[in-house]
């Protein structure tokens, strides 16, 4: 079956998402919602030799060490550059980093100690950082037009800058000017209270238009929070906690990373090539910025640290001994936090931009065994992730007590002073098809939601397809899903909830922390691009 334009029906559901399915095949949402895809996106195929997984050793981020510590503040520089590595073994890829590194390096902080970051923008385009669940002033929150200009800008003026793009068509808010945008040139003072429940955070591009194609490049890195609460636990810790920032990339011909961006110098056009409108998938899955690695542990517990930091691939983590013996995943923390108690899985899904802290158990894994990280949502190369080695016995004295936690909120529904509803679907754009929230594509000079600090709401949320919503500045604790009990994975204090085709659920949070301009968005990084975000004001 063909329309007038010739795309074949095999090839509009390989798009993945309602936009390709409804737009290029004339299906109506019910019937596009009736397929329910594993995935919601288009892979793109890489055109080098790929390595045999399990080969290349785990890399850890580097912990960046601060330049300062005196009055009572850790200060940190990091420059934002150029610079090529080597991902794939004997493969070059010139990549966008912080500091050179990609992952960018990791930051460990104290709980209510405050961090200032400055970042320095050596980049060829304006860059803009967000501290992905931080509880952060909006000044530093990294709104997506709070643009650092490289110093050798010469775009229009700079307090012209709307978009990304410095004033263009930006294909879904047709230019225009955004009188809030606080513009910096070169330099840019990021400051993070850390005022919140120690996690795992991470940072990453954040600019109007081009925030997918920048994270692809590299623009990532994770921030830790620890506090003393979580020391005295008794948790797998030191070596045996391990940071794993899990993406999938694809790698063009000559080394560098694909990606089908209308605009490859991310300048001027935002977009993606019309396939790819649903999100960009790669066929190399990257664990710490390696391909499929693997990585030596004791016959003992480890901590691992979650985060899915791929633009729109959704991932079903299963760990799976040599046999087929499966080993259980013992969730500890979500997105902000430890849980109340431990949740034990099987599986455990993982939509972009979620993270979970999950306890390990190797001790009934034979020396030399391994055990294998597999995504059930994948096929082919993109069904591994990663895979540990047991290497030794050795003592272990590390625990994951029946009670973790007592500082989890207490919301209640009769608490909210009111419900709101949005829908998270495809639709129109000021340039043609995009991705919407409530029927509107993102305006920064718009007021979507405006809350007052302290109130307490309700929020219902529904989905055409795979829609990752992140708010930012608060948690959240989900109330329900199709009206029903929250899934056990749904458990704890929580910042993004994967919304699965023709969805609904409901949070509830409260807006605290600081007043101020803050967004609400798909976190599907192709969606954010093409007007899946929205403005929340706390006043």
């Amino acid at each position: 079956m063909r329309d007038h334009r010739g795309v074949s029906r095999r090839r509009a559901l390989g798009i993945g998402g309602a936009l390709g399915l409804m737009a290029a095949t004339g299906l109506t949402s019910a019937a596009a919602l009736a397929r329910r895809p594993a995935i919601t996106g288009a892979e793109l195929r890489s055109a080098v030799p790929l390595p045999p997984p399990f080969q290349v050793p785990l890399p850890l981020p580097a912990v960046l060490k601060p330049v300062s510590t005196s009055g009572g503040v850790d200060r940190y520089e990091i420059t934002q550059r150029e610079a090529v590595a080597e991902i794939l073994p004997g493969v070059r890829t010139p990549l966008w980093t912080y500091e050179g590194t990609f992952p960018g390096p990791a930051i460990e902080s104290r709980r209510g100690r405050p961090v200032t970051v400055t970042h320095r923008n050596e980049l060829p385009v304006p860059t803009v950082v967000h501290l992905h669940g931080g509880r952060t002033p909006a000044a530093s929150d990294g709104y997506p037009t709070d643009l650092v200009l490289p110093g050798h800008w010469h775009g229009d003026a700079v307090g012209d800058v709307t978009s990304g793009a410095m004033g263009h068509d930006t294909g879904h808010g047709g230019g225009m000017h955004d009188p809030r945008a606080a513009v910096t040139r070169l330099t840019r003072d990021y400051t993070f209270p850390l005022d919140q429940r120690a996690t795992l955070l991470w940072y990453h591009d954040h600019r109007m238009d081009f925030t997918a194609p920048a994270i692809w490049r590299g623009l990532a890195g994770l921030h830790l929070v620890r506090d003393d609460a979580e020391d005295a636990l008794g948790l797998p810790a030191g070596p045996r906690e391990l940071p794993l920032m899990i993406a999938d990339r694809a790698f063009d011909a000559d080394g560098g990373l694909a990606y089908p961006a209308l605009d490859p110098t991310l300048r001027q056009r935002p977009g993606v090539r019309e396939p790819y409108l649903a999100g960009v998938l790669g066929d190399v899955i990257l664990v710490n910025g390696a391909p499929w690695p693997v990585h030596e542990v004791d016959a003992a517990r480890y901590r691992l640290r979650l985060l899915n930091a791929s633009n729109a691939r959704h991932y079903e983590l299963e760990a799976v001994a040599d046999g087929g013996r499966r080993l259980d995943l013992v969730q500890i923390g979500s997105d902000q936090g430890l849980l109340a108690a431990p949740v034990t899985h099987r599986l455990l899904p993982m939509a972009p931009a979620e993270r979970y802290d999950v306890v390990i158990d190797f001790s009934g894994v034979p020396i030399g065994g391994r055990v294998r990280i597999v995504n059930r949502l994948g096929s082919g190369r993109t069904r591994d992730v990663m895979a540990f080695r047991v290497a030794r016995r050795a003592p272990d004295g590390s625990r994951v007590p029946g009670t973790l936690c007592a500082d989890l909120p207490a919301w209640r529904r009769s608490d909210a002073v009111r419900v709101r509803d949005f829908s998270f679907r495809a639709g129109r754009t000021h340039a043609g098809h995009g991705w919407v929230i409530g029927g509107l594509p993102f305006d920064p000079a718009r007021a979507d939601v405006t809350a007052r600090l302290g109130d307490v709401e309700v929020w219902r949320l529904i989905a055409d397809v795979h829609h990752p919503v992140h708010l930012h500045l608060v948690g959240f604790q989900v109330l329900s899903r199709g009206g029903r009990p929250p899934l056990p994975h749904d458990a704890g204090l929580k910042d993004t909830i994967a919304l699965r085709p023709g969805e609904a659920a409901e949070i509830i949070t409260r807006f605290d922390g600081y007043r101020g301009r803050y967004l609400f968005h798909c976190h599907n990084a192709e969606h954010e691009d093409m007007g899946m975000m929205a403005n929340l004001e706390i006043i």
